[in-house]
Formats: C-alpha cells, sequence, structure tokens
C-alpha cells in the first residue's frame, strides 16, 4: 500500500537490522470477524463491531509494533452482492486493498462451509494478488463442532489455488484461530510477520490507528445506532461531524448529524418522546470519552437526505466515495 503521505520515516527512532513492515489487508465476506480480529490482534479498539452485516463501510487502518515489526492492518467491508451505490463504493474499497497490500489475511467462518462468497473471494485474492503471500485464518474455532473440523478445515483448503484441495501451496499459508477467545492470535501475528519485507517503521510505535478524532466520533455514533436499530434503518444510517471543538483541557463539544433516508426513518431513530435518539447519544459519548480520555458534550441531530446511499454526490460529502 503506498506509504502515508504526511509522515516522514527519519522522524522515528532507528530500527534494528532484520526489521519488518508492511500492510496487510484484512478481507472476507461480511460478519465472519474480521473487525473482532483486528481489535484483538491490537489489544484496543479500533474499529466498531456489530451483529449486522456490512458494519465496516470504509477501510480502517490499525497499526501493531513490536522491537522487530511494524504491521498496518487494513481492515475492510465484507465484499459482497452490492444492491446499492454505497455497496458497490464498499466493496470496491476492499478489493483495492489486495493489489495494495502486502500480506492479504483472508478470514472465513470456519463452523459454515465454504460457500459461493468465500469462492468468489478467492478468486479475487489469486487474480488480484497475484503472487502476494495469503494468509487463510478459518475464524471461530471455539464455536466449531469436533465433527466438523476435518470437512471444513479441507474444503477451506480448497479454496487455495490448487484444483485438487489439501493443503494450500506457497504463497498461500492458514491458520485456526478465534478473535473472540484470543486463540492462536500470538502465532499469526509471527506467521505474519514471517511473510512481510524488511523495511522501517511508518508509524510511530506508540500510534494504534490512523483514524482522526473526528471519524472516531463519527463512528462510535454509527456504532450505537446499530446497536439501536433495527431492521434497515441502521443500514440507511450515515454520520456528519459538524463541528468538534476542545472547550477545556477535559472537555470537547462534538456535534453531529445523524443522516437518514427516509422521514420513517428519522422518525423511528428519534424515537417516542426522543427516547432513542438520546439513548444513543448516551452510549456514544461514554464510548467517545473512553478512546478520547476527557469529558464530551454531544449534541446530535436527525436529517433526512432521500435515498442518499444511491447518490453519488452523497456518497462523496460522506466520504465513502472518492472525488472524480
Amino acid at each position: 500500500m503506498p506509504e502515508p503521505e504526511v509522515l516522514s520515516l527519519v522522524e522515528f527512532e532507528d530500527t534494528p537490522p532484520g526489521h519488518r513492515s508492511g500492510f496487510v489487508a484484512v478481507v472476507g465476506k461480511p460478519n465472519v470477524g474480521k473487525s473482532t480480529l483486528m481489535n484483538a490482534l491490537l489489544g484496543e479498539k479500533v474499529a466498531i463491531v456489530s451483529k449486522k452485516p456490512q458494519t465496516t463501510r470504509t477501510q480502517i487502518r490499525g497499526i501493531l509494533t513490536r522491537p522487530d515489526a511494524q504491521i498496518v492492518f487494513v481492515d475492510t467491508p465484507g465484499i459482497h452482492k452490492p444492491r446499492h451505490r454505497l455497496g458497490q463504493a464498499m466493496v470496491q474499497a476492499a478489493i483495492q486493498s489486495i493489489p495494495d497490500a502486502d500480506v492479504v489475511l483472508f478470514v472465513v467462518d470456519s463452523t459454515e462451509a465454504p460457500d459461493a462468497g468465500d469462492r468468489h473471494i478467492a478468486r479475487l485474492v489469486r487474480e488480484r494478488g497475484e503472487d502476494r503471500p495469503v494468509i487463510l485464518a478459518l475464524n471461530k474455532m471455539d464455536r466449531l463442532r469436533p465433527d466438523q473440523v476435518k470437512a471444513h478445515t479441507e474444503a477451506h483448503w480448497a479454496l487455495a489455488p490448487t484444483p485438487e484441495g489439501g493443503a494450500p501451496p506457497e504463497p498461500w499459508d492458514w491458520m485456526m484461530i478465534s478473535a473472540t477467545q484470543i486463540v492462536n492470535l500470538d502465532k499469526l501475528v509471527d506467521r505474519i510477520v514471517a511473510h512481510l519485507p524488511e523495511g522501517p517503521r511508518y508509524y510511530p510505535p506508540d500510534q494504534i490507528t490512523d483514524q482522526g478524532e473526528r471519524d472516531i466520533a463519527a463512528e462510535s455514533i454509527r456504532e450505537q445506532a446499530l446497536r439501536h436499530l433495527r431492521q434497515e434503518v441502521p443500514h440507511a444510517v450515515a454520520v456528519v461531524i459538524e463541528e468538534h471543538e476542545e472547550r477545556s483541557a477535559t472537555l470537547d463539544y462534538i456535534a453531529a448529524t445523524i443522516v437518514v433516508e427516509k422521514d420513517s426513518q428519522k422518525g423511528i431513530l428519534i424515537g417516542k418522546g426522543g427516547r432513542t435518539l438520546r439513548q444513543i447519544g448516551a452510549d456514544a459519548r461514554h464510548e467517545i470519552e473512553r478512546i478520547l480520555g476527557k469529558q464530551v458534550y454531544l449534541e446530535l441531530q436527525v436529517k433526512v437526505r432521500k435515498n442518499w446511499r444511491e447518490d453519488e454526490r452523497e456518497l462523496r460529502r460522506l466520504g465513502y466515495a472518492s472525488e472524480q
């Protein structure tokens, strides 16, 4: 992936001989645990998580630094069959991460046999990744029944570029893991580092993400909307930070707009007497305060942008599509 433009590698302390660094694209279907895995690997919450599919909408970087290596994980939206322009932009963001990566971490749900979606992603990885190392992470092993282990493992091995299945050939590798139970994650990191090229650090050792405070606040609000809303409504939600002002050393003021597509969705989001919106705001404020380490005064409003998920201009304004 391109080196971060705002950083100068010479600003960091000298790295030891043999130090490895690089970008790892985390790809897979929706709800296989990509964001949960990245958070677990970092030991900090960087990406929002939800049981609802298509929670991640853009590439999110998480940075893991240890004495011998720096890994920049790129969490990507789940690759799926898009139903609107937002979905197309999400899938494109995930696909673009593959050729830019030094290593591809292909995450699958080991409790399910691979389906057409997994096979489609495997083809994308083979075609777009060319000769890049690929690690197939069979997640959720803690929920895999003993009688499923052999069949599911062999079926997922067959996703690798070999017509007869079996153990994945070079440059493919594999490992069974559990992101929620922190099983085999240290081994997974070692395996990733072994595939990275030698190089310097791209980020300071204590930095764990390149997200700004506005991005963190917006995603925290959207996460709570996903938690408190049902059916299609949360997928029609976007968040814009209108203002973020440091009022004092211990207090920030944040004004945000929650965007929906329909008047009916606005009513559901606000709730009877404003109850739902207040709950979303209170829970989001607690999360933002935890991350920023200071008090936050959070002010929310709701606006309707008709069919914004199909509007190219709105997608660009909301940061989901690049400028032409």
